[in-house]
């Protein structure tokens, strides 16, 4: 890359808030059956295993798009691999919608329903997985993790959203045909997402995606030194332990937002408060994001690894503490562990997913290995979790007690090694070792922060 040559434009922040936008109705429909659990199970016939399928089927689609999204990057571009992401999120509302007919029958309204979820899923892990991506392509050093961040809690707004909205309505066939009309509506802002820019903000920005294949290697160790793809023994130990870490957390928040009305109606909350409190979670955790990740930006710019290594044993021990503190007549103490949890795990996301950046150099490649591991262990937390649900002769019926000690002993003893971390931050070094010549050689600011 010349010296001199590195700029951003203002309409880096249209495609942001498109794909933001995008994010949110995508993220609306995994927690959606959730706190209508119940309700769907009367409604419709269906067992309680089959409504946490619902939101499983979501985890399994990210399967299959987690490693095809950074190969559609490199063959067809940012763009239209989000077009084809809002098509499956178009074509997912109606499909769902079609399944609430009140003909069919109860395995065939289940089949439409569950495919419409999956559909959804294929939609909902582009923009996450795409997220670090596209910071890094249209955003500098001053506003990196700011723009990942923007697109990752889209994530949780939308689970907030759903956990509200869907205990809102009558019946659950409104509540579906709510979702795909605006599932519908949201799909023309997709024509306000760029490809990439003229001319790059920064010297990571000017790299081409990399195969998911180089990252595999790399974690083998059989990329060589001389390859931007290299990573040391540190820093595959480092990737390692982020990946299961990440995994871990982000399956103890997605369980719940899926169980979140069987955690807790067994012991006399409404589906109401239940959907209340899977949302104070998570609206907890989007005003420590939107805090948070500027400071990291233009703060505390060397200290993601620090931070993690704070906030990772802090959600461990609020998980754990939820073993205790799921009972009956205890909703303010369960309104601030949530919102604690919320808190710090929502702040991480951004931290985690650009610290996995700098360790490989790899910005969907990494993102993807994250968000599919992440969704693998939702996958088994779910199924683990309805096996532990009680029987109907326990006190209180059907309560998940054992469920919730199997999440919080997991979360609990995987927050332990984080203190292994160290995280360096690579990508950002060379960034701005780069920006240094750059202003050496002439270039200055003023190309750094042009149109």
């Amino acid at each position: 890359m010349p010296l001199g040559e590195y700029k951003m434009y203002k309409r880096r922040w249209c495609g942001t808030i498109a794909m933001f936008v995008l994010e949110v109705v995508a993220s609306m429909t995994w927690p959606w059956f959730g706190p209508i659990s119940s309700t769907a199970v009367e409604e419709f016939g269906f067992t309680l295993d089959e409504v946490n399928w619902l939101g499983n089927i979501i985890s399994c689609a990210y399967l299959i798009v987690g490693f095809l999204t950074p190969y559609l990057v490199r063959r067809v571009g940012v763009r239209y691999t989000c077009y084809l992401a809002s098509l499956c999120l178009l074509i997912s509302g109606w499909i769902r919608y079609a399944g609430t007919a009140k003909g069919l029958s109860k395995n065939g309204a289940y089949a439409l329903i569950i495919l419409g979820q999956f559909f959804s899923g294929m939609s909902q892990p582009v923009y996450q997985i795409l997220a670090p991506k596209y910071s890094e392509l249209w955003f500098d050093l001053n506003s990196r993790t700011t723009a990942t961040m923007l697109v990752s809690i889209a994530n949780p707004i939308g689970g907030a959203i759903g956990q509200i909205l869907s205990p809102t309505f009558s019946t659950v066939r409104q509540s579906i045909l709510v979702l795909a009309i605006i599932s519908t509506a949201v799909i023309p802002v997709v024509i306000l997402v760029p490809e990439r820019p003229p001319t790059p903000p920064t010297y990571a920005g000017s790299k081409p995606s990399p195969p998911i294949s180089t990252l595999l290697f790399a974690m083998l160790g059989r990329e060589p030194e001389t390859s931007d793809a290299y990573m040391t023994r540190r820093e595959r130990l480092d990737f390692g332990l982020l990946l299961f870490i990440f995994s871990v957390l982000l399956s103890a928040i997605n369980t719940l937002s899926v169980l979140t009305n069987q955690w807790l109606t067994p012991y006399g909350y409404s589906d109401n408060t239940a959907g209340l409190m899977g949302a104070a979670l998570l609206i907890a955790g989007i005003i420590a994001a939107l805090v948070t990740a500027p400071l990291f930006d233009r703060v505390f710019t060397h200290h993601l690894s620090l931070t993690i290594r704070v906030l990772c044993p802090t959600i461990g021990v609020a998980w754990f503490s939820l073993i205790w503190a799921v009972r009956s007549n205890n909703a303010p103490a369960l309104y601030v562990l949530f919102a604690l949890i919320g808190g710090c795990s929502i702040a991480l996301l951004p931290m985690a997913l650009e610290l996995a950046v700098e360790l490989t150099r790899n910005a969907d490649g990494s993102s993807a290995a994250l968000w599919w591991s992440g969704n693998l262990f939702c996958i088994i937390f779910i199924t683990s979790q309805g096996a532990l649900r009680a029987p109907l002769s326990a006190n209180p019926p059907q309560n998940m007690h054992r469920a919730i000690i199997f999440n919080g002993v997991w979360c609990l003893v995987s927050s332990v090694f984080i203190f292994a971390l160290q995280g360096h931050q690579v990508r950002r070094q060379k960034d701005e070792q780069m920006m240094r010549r750059e202003t050496e050689g002439g270039g200055g600011e003023k190309d750094c922060h042009g149109a």
